[in-house]
């Protein structure tokens, strides 16, 4: 200890020596220059002695009276680490108390002399603190003591004053120091030494009220001390409020307010009130002072808890409380005069202020800030509701209190200002804690906070959120009442949310089910009925807000069992909850809007509200139920799709219903409710629906009791009311009952347990009060209606297996109306309505009869099919828009008048021909308009026969042929429309063809012509009528070919080009694909001639000659011999189907093929006497023919056949020598004497030449060379004039041709014919000249030959002469016919042509004889030569024609 003590002292005396030396340094340099830091480096030595210890501590003197010399600049550094060693050091009490005293002398006397700034002066302070730590009396008694009276003390021992002042240990000196310092303050006028007293101060006041609020230092106090604090403190306040220039000073003031909250607290209780009063004064003062509110706040908290704890608030607090409180609010305003910590700290203090004041005095408190909170300026608002919110925190919660809080709430509410919102809400929170939302009052508050939460904004969401949390202090049954109520929608989801939040959080703290916790208490409530209603109702469309659904599920579920009051089945329905809204949760959550089908969750909806009503079982219950769920139906206000779920709703409750009577009420009820609006018609009807599943026959029998309405004049309230009204709920009332049965319809599987004809019956009496009453709205609502029941009869797919007599009278009514309905104009959608209600029952039975449906068909087209076009339509009003309304109103109808076509067809598809037949009238029309309604009509219904599918059955076709052609021939009309649509109406003919075809096929194999339809389309028939014949030939039976083949006869004739010429290509198609099958030929060439003479167009003529010639390809017979049965002469159409023969191949060969027929037809010896005209005809027509390319080559096939053919019956004309003059034709306009005439011989010459030239040209040629026409001048040389002919041709024609030749001839060699024995045996004799005929022929042709000499006509024994002259052209018979020498020498002495003939084959014999058999032939026949030459002689003079006559003239080839 010792040792201690010993190195303590040492230091210290280190220390002032230090310090005297640096003084004594300073003294002499006077502080010109630096002192070296070095000279006034702290030393501190390891050992000393004590008495130089002792010499050190004396030298404090001379330290003394060197500061007391007064030099300031000692330096700063130095002195600065002096200090803080000499802190250190007494801080750690290394110091005794005389070094302590030591140090506090040569501190004061260093303060007083030496003025220390900055950091010298704070470690001047933090030495007196540390001095004042280990003895406060040292520090008291610088104050005291060491300072003269009225000198200001320094600053560093006036700030560690201010902080030792709060210490205990000061309560002895505390008077004595607070009296000092109010000396001192009452004559200082500068700011900052007023400043450092009021700071003094402070600390002396917060010292002495710590001292007396702690217990634990109550033992301290002396009975004096409160009563001296108080003295103190009354003198403090009056030389602050006395004080002028403090008051003006804002520091200084700020400073003293601070204190002077201390003061209050110190002040004894009488003197409290009037002191207050002072202060309020005094506040008036520092109004043009810059006084920051955190210090008036500081004030008046002070003051305000002096007065609390004085419990004193008598009637002068109650004076001046309104002025505080408007102080205190002025100030929480204020953010703008100080940072926003100290705005922080002034809003704690003045909201601690109006605790303390609503304790003293709690009314005038709330009405300074009930009248804050609705100012005009925002900052006093805020400030009131935060102030307001600490009042009511504490304040007892009167009824009184509460309405007049929320009477001002409420105008806070109405202005609604935004900066204001959430100080609003956190207001409104404490209102909620303490049950103000309870009252009625409060509902304007919920409303406003449920406004906040639905705000999506990011700045706006801390608001929501706040007012999510103040609207669950909302009692559970407020928030179910509200969100019941039907203004609620929008809030829905925050109402039920907090609900639910609100009941498991009652549930979790072990409370009552929400049900039995206010319903026994209140009634005023929603009931058990109307909250499960108007849950489920909102679940309808679930992501409505993107969570109404699970929002009505998740509070269902909260709220527990729906009849836990009424305790039935509780526990059945609780487990279904507890198992059925957990799965529907699990869906939503599962979904989306897009991904959910309402449909099926609108009935999971009701399945689950159906369980729970079987769960409860009870029918008081159920009553009620309907009865709530009714009075929100008549109610109104909820959104449609919930208007529609309701009446589903309600249906569901009395479904499940056993009271039949109950159901009986209440569809009573539900049917003589509004039915105004078609929502609330429907939702009827579907109720009736709905019910009727399980009491259909309480339903019909309510429905009936409703419906008499409309005809019972003795019950109906409806017709006992004037006109006007009366019609209008007529309408309504029969839209309801029709509505309704359709509904009732749709549900009911067992259609026979259903009176249809009961119900069509009562329709039908229905038509009867409209047609007395004669008026067109009452007309008009009567078929709305009817047509909503008639509609679904439509939409059966079969017919319903039940007889429905009344279905006739229906129809007939709808067809009166139709046809009262004016023709040239569109009045009304009457006859569209009527139409379609037709069509809707067209699958009961019994199906219309033939006439009735043709008067049906003919009425409705007549009054849809006239109409005016669709711009006069338009123009019949004078209003734009009405006449759009008219024109739009007409595609309406012509949609009916379309289903009433295919109602018509669908009864009995038999019928489709004589349906489309019955368009016939309206598709001739000169009318564009009248013929494109009409095709637009046939095209649908040959569609819809297609998409019907119906073909187990054919769908009969008895007149194919006509449909074809009325069709194709408008695929071609002059409309393009028309003609699209015919297009379209015959591809779909077509395909009804193929399928049906397709339909009867006994296998599934390939079928002929199968995918031909994937071939074709409308646009294939589109203006190509040819391609119309050939695609539906194939389909004609042969009655029904030839029908249309007339028929398109009958169409040639059109006066419109275009179909004339379309009747025409149909008629060539189809005879091009089916010619062989058409019957009735001749009837249809009379008619094509007879047409022809019409003088037709061009191109029809064109066409209907090619069609001509295509029947006459394929009944060649039949044509020809039509044509050839013309009498003489014939007529320009005529002869023009002559020449068009020669334009088709195949129908050439065929003609000439019948022609050759004809022409070796045998004659008799009977008819010689008369001139069979065919084969003459035939020659003029083959005349005609023959000149065109494909006859030649038709001729060229042909020709052996047709050269002997022609021959023969050239011979024939000459043996009968017909008249040269024959009319053949004539045209048109001419006399029979100016008909062009052919001489019979002439003319089949004619068609030699051209037979002839056919073949081979030289032919021709070669003849004239041997003037081989001149020769046919009668029949006796007509065998004289073949065999030249035949000569020609053996010299130009191909020997294959020369081959069929003679293999034809050679069956006619022999004939019983004279005429055609002797063409052929002249054509066979001339053949045999020809080397390859000849030869081939050789071995019998010569007994051939010479067999003809046996016959006694002349022309034979020259044709067998002719030969025998042609073979002995050949060596190897020339042995042979050297013997016939001596016969043939008789024949010299004959007729001049047969002894020239023989002289012939005499000549060529010897040709080829030997030249020792030459001259005994010769020798034989010379005296036979004599007569010859002279003969020759004479005639040498003749002409050419003469020689010829007398057979005189030499063959050029012998």
């Amino acid at each position: 200890m010792a040792s201690c003590m010993r190195d303590r002292g040492r230091g210290l005396a280190a220390l002032v020596s230090t310090i005297t030396t640096s003084i004594s340094q300073v003294r002499q340099l006077r502080l010109r220059e630096p002192i070296l830091s070095s000279a006034l480096q702290f030393h501190w030595p390891g050992h000393l002695g004590v008495k130089a210890e002792q010499g050190r501590w004396q030298s404090l003197a001379a330290l003394q009276s060197d500061v007391a010399l007064g030099y300031p600049q000692v330096y700063a550094e130095n002195i600065l680490i002096t200090f803080q060693k000499l802190q250190a050091k007494i801080i750690k009490k290394e110091l005794a108390n005389t070094r302590c005293q030591m140090v506090a002398d040569i501190t004061i006397l260093f303060l007083k002399r030496m003025n220390p700034q900055r950091e010298v002066e704070d470690a001047c302070t933090s030495v007196l603190l540390a001095l004042g730590s280990h003895s406060i009396e040292m520090v008291i008694d610088m104050l005291l003591y060491d300072i003269e009276e009225n000198m200001m003390p320094p600053r560093s021992l006036l700030l560690a004053l201010k902080e030792l002042s709060l210490r205990p240990d000061i309560d002895s000196y505390r008077d004595a120091t607070w009296a000092r310092i109010l000396s001192l303050l009452r004559n200082k006028r500068r700011e900052e030494d007023m400043l450092l007293l009021c700071q003094v101060l402070h600390g002396l006041a917060t010292g002495a009220q710590d001292l007396l609020d702690d217990a634990s230092l109550q033992k301290e106090v002396t009975n004096r001390t409160p009563m001296e604090v108080a003295t103190r403190a009354e003198e403090t306040l009056q030389v602050f409020f006395n004080h002028q220039l403090l008051g003006s000073k804002s520091k200084v003031a700020e400073e003293a307010l601070e204190t002077i909250g201390h003061l209050f607290c110190l002040l004894s209780v009488e003197n409290l009130e009037s002191r207050v009063y002072w202060l309020t004064k005094w506040f008036t003062t520092l109004t043009s002072t810059a006084v920051r509110p955190l210090y008036m706040c500081k004030c008046l908290c002070g003051v305000l808890k002096a007065l609390y704890r004085s419990k004193h608030g008598g009637r002068k607090v109650q004076s001046w409380a309104e002025e505080l409180a408007g102080i205190l609010l002025k100030q929480m305003s204020d953010k703008e005069s100080q940072p926003p910590a100290l705005c922080d700290e002034t809003e704690t203090l003045s909201l601690r202020a109006f605790n303390l004041l609503s304790h003293l005095c709690l009314d005038t408190t709330v009405h300074v800030l009930k009248r804050a909170i609705t100012a005009e300026e925002e900052p006093t608002v805020l400030a009131a509701l935060e102030a307001f919110r600490e009042v009511i925190h504490g304040a007892p919660q009167a009824e009184t209190l509460k309405r007049e809080v929320l009477a001002s709430v409420t105008s806070v509410i109405q202005k609604d200002r935004r900066p204001v919102r959430m100080a609003l809400v956190r207001f409104l929170e404490a209102l909620g804690q303490r049950d103000y939302l309870s009252l009625p009052e409060g509902r304007v508050v919920i409303d406003y906070l449920l406004k906040l939460s639905q705000w999506d904004s990011s700045d706006e969401a801390d608001i929501g959120l706040m007012s999510l949390k103040v609207l669950q202090t909302v009692s559970l049954p407020v928030l179910i009442s509200m969100l019941c109520e039907p203004g609620n929608t929008s809030a829905f989801v925050v109402l039920s949310d907090t609900a639910t939040e609100v009941a498991l959080r009652e549930q979790s703290l072990g409370q009552p089910p929400y049900l039995s916790s206010f319903y026994v208490r209140t009634p005023e409530f929603v009931s058990p009925q109307h909250l499960l209603s108007h849950l489920v109702l909102y679940a309808v469309k679930p992501y409505r807000e993107n969570t109404f659904g699970v929002s009505s599920l998740r509070l269902l579920q909260a709220l527990g069992p729906i009849t836990a009051l009424r305790l039935v089945a509780s526990a059945d329905v609780d487990q279904l909850w507890s198992t059925e809204i957990p799965q529907m949760l699990q869906m939503l959550y599962e979904h989306t809007e897009k991904s959910l089908d309402q449909e099926e969750w609108e009935d999971r909806l009701l399945q689950f509200y159906s369980r729970s009503l079987e769960a409860i079982s009870d029918d008081s219950w159920l009553e009620q139920q309907t009865v709530t769920t009714l009075e929100r139906i008549e109610n109104g206000s909820d959104e449609e799709e919930q208007k529609a779920f309701l009446y589903k709703f309600f249906a569901f409750t009395l479904r499940t219903s056993s009271s039949p009577d109950l159901v009986r009420r209440m569809l009573s009820a539900v049917l003589n409710a509004s039915h105004e609006e078609p929502q609330q018609r429907e939702g009827i009807a579907v109720a009736l629906a709905i019910v009727s599943l399980r009491h259909l026959r309480v339903a019909l029998d309510q429905l009936e009791v409703y419906g008499a309405n409309l005809t019972d004049k003795d019950r109906s309230c409806v017709l006992t009311l004037t006109k006007e009204h009366q019609h209008r709920e007529w309408g309504l009332v029969c839209s309801t009952v029709y509505l309704s049965y359709r509904k009732i319809i749709s549900v009911t599987e067992d259609a026979l347990s259903l009176p249809l004809d009961s119900i069509l019956a009562l329709a039908v009496e229905h038509y009867g009060h409209c047609i007395e009453e004669k008026d067109t709205t009452l007309t008009l609502a009567y078929l709305d209606a009817l047509t909503q029941m008639t509609s679904f009869l439509g939409e059966r797919p079969m017919p319903l297996p039940c007889e429905v007599p009344h279905k006739l009278d229906l129809v007939a009514s709808m067809v009166e109306l139709i046809r009262d309905e004016p023709l040239g104009r569109i009045s009304s959608p009457i006859r569209q309505k009527a139409m379609a209600i037709i069509a809707d029952v067209r699958n009961l039975r019994p199906v219309l009869d033939a006439d009735s449906r043709e008067e049906l068909l003919v009425t409705c087209c007549e009054s849809v099919l006239c109409l005016p076009a669709s711009e006069g339509l338009a123009e019949e009003v004078s209003n734009p828009s009405e006449g759009r309304a008219n024109v739009g109103l007409f595609s309406m109808t012509m949609q009916s008048l379309r289903s009433l076509l295919e109602a018509l067809v669908t009864e009995k598809p038999t019928e489709i021909q004589s349906c489309l037949e019955l368009l016939e009238m309206w598709l001739n029309s000169r009318n564009d308009h009248e013929r494109e309604r009409a095709m637009w009509c046939a095209t649908c219904l040959l569609g819809f026969t297609v998409k019907m599918n119906n073909f187990q059955v054919e769908t009969p076709f008895p007149r194919l042929g006509h449909l074809v052609r009325m069709l194709a021939m408008h695929c071609q009309d002059p409309v393009d429309g028309v003609r699209s649509l015919a297009a379209e109406a015959v591809y779909n003919l077509y395909r009804i063809l193929l399928l049906q075809k397709q339909m009867t096929r006994e296998t599934q194999g390939p079928l002929e012509g199968e995918g031909t339809s994937e071939a074709y389309s409308p646009h294939s028939f589109y203006d190509n009528t040819i391609q119309i014949g050939k695609v539906f030939a194939e389909y004609f039976t042969e009655i029904q070919l030839c029908d249309l083949v007339l028929e398109a006869i009958e169409g040639l004739t059109d006066d419109k080009a275009k179909l004339s010429l379309a009747a025409a290509q149909l008629m060539n198609a189809v005879i091009e694909e089916r010619g062989r099958d058409i019957i009735k030929v001749e009837a249809i060439v009379e008619g094509i001639l007879g047409q022809l003479n019409k003088n037709l167009e061009a191109r029809t003529e064109e066409e209907t000659l090619q069609a001509m010639c295509s029947l006459t390809g394929s009944n060649t017979r039949a044509v020809v011999s039509v044509l050839l049965s013309k009498p003489w002469p014939w007529d320009s159409s005529t002869l023009a189907m002559w020449k068009a023969f020669g334009a088709q191949r195949d129908t050439i060969l065929s003609v000439v093929q019948l022609f050759t027929d004809i022409l070796e037809k045998k004659r008799s010896r009977e008819d010689a006497e008369e001139l069979d005209a065919q084969p003459v005809a035939v020659t003029c027509v083959l005349c005609e023919m023959l000149s065109r390319s494909l006859c030649l080559e038709a001729v060229q096939q042909n020709f052996p056949r047709l050269l002997l053919a022609v021959l023969y019956h050239l011979y024939w004309v000459t043996e009968q020598n017909a008249r040269q003059k024959m009319a053949v034709s004539r045209e048109e306009g001419t006399l029979d004497s100016e008909s062009e005439s052919f001489d019979p011989a002439s003319c089949a010459l004619e068609v030699v030449k051209l037979v002839l030239a056919a073949a081979d040209e030289r032919v021709v040629s070669h003849a004239d060379d041997l003037h081989c026409w001149d020769l046919l001048s009668s029949s006796t040389s007509f065998h004289t004039w073949v065999m030249d002919l035949t000569r020609a041709m053996v010299k130009t024609c191909d020997p294959s041709l020369l081959h069929e030749l003679m293999a034809l001839v050679q069956k006619s060699l022999h004939s019983v014919d004279e005429g055609r024995k002797i063409l052929a045996r002249a054509v066979y004799a001339q053949l045999l000249w020809h080397p390859s005929v000849g030869h081939t022929l050789m071995p019998q042709s010569l007994g051939t030959v010479t067999e003809w000499f046996k016959d006694p006509h002349i022309s034979m024994v020259e044709i067998s002469l002719r030969g025998i002259t042609n073979l002995a052209l050949y060596p190897e018979l020339s042995e042979a016919l050297g013997r016939l020498v001596p016969y043939l020498r008789g024949f010299l002495s004959a007729e001049a042509r047969v002894a020239v003939q023989a002289l012939e084959g005499l000549q060529n014999i010897m040709k080829h004889t030997r030249d020792k058999d030459i001259q005994g032939m010769f020798c034989s026949i010379c005296q036979h030569l004599r007569p010859l030459i002279s003969d020759v002689c004479a005639c040498s003079a003749r002409s050419p024609w003469e020689q010829d006559e007398l057979g005189l003239r030499v063959n050029p080839g012998a």
